[in-house]
């Protein structure tokens, strides 16, 4: 089913020609500051950050995160997608967009898509997701696509508890 289309999203498979947005996410102060600090800074560790991560998971689960384009222009404006944790019982829902994206709903835009993929397509019982507790503007997107914080949970290699949504 994918690529998936929203009114003005394309959400697809991330290639190796994505190393730019890739930087541009890993290497944003607010994806450091509330989810980790990747140390991918060059094009060779982007490409293997991309071939580690969601080329690897394309292909053991059949799902990842994927690049998500502006429709209008192609203009890539991050990745969202359903991802698989090793050690980790449910699905979770990841979202990351560069700074020129927020704020204008894309966020919720790609959370819903993915979250009804993952449901219809995938047939994923549960899906839930990980956020800093003071990342409000990712606990904004939750709340509208209709998920609701559970609590705090441990989450590894995390220096405190993180949020869970489901």
């Amino acid at each position: 089913m994918l690529p998936i289309r929203t009114p003005r999203l394309l959400l697809r498979e991330f290639t190796l020609d994505d190393t730019a947005v890739v930087l541009g996410v890993l290497n944003d102060a607010d994806f450091i500051r509330f989810v980790s600090d990747r140390g991918v800074r060059t094009h060779s560790q982007a490409l293997d950050y991309l071939r580690a991560g969601p080329l690897a998971s394309y292909q053991r689960h059949g799902h990842g995160l994927w690049c998500v384009e502006r429709l209008e222009d192609g203009l890539a404006l991050g990745m969202c997608g359903l991802i698989r944790r090793d050690g980790m019982p449910d699905v979770d829902l990841g979202y990351a967009l560069l700074p020129h994206a927020r704020g204008c709903g894309y966020a919720r835009e790609a959370a819903q898509a993915s979250l009804a993929y993952g449901r219809t397509v995938l047939q994923l019982p549960r899906i839930v997701a990980y956020i800093d507790p003071a990342n409000q503007a990712s606990a904004t997107v939750l709340a509208v696509v209709g998920m609701q914080c559970r609590g705090l949970v441990p989450f590894p290699g995390a220096a405190g508890d993180t949020a869970l949504y489901e």
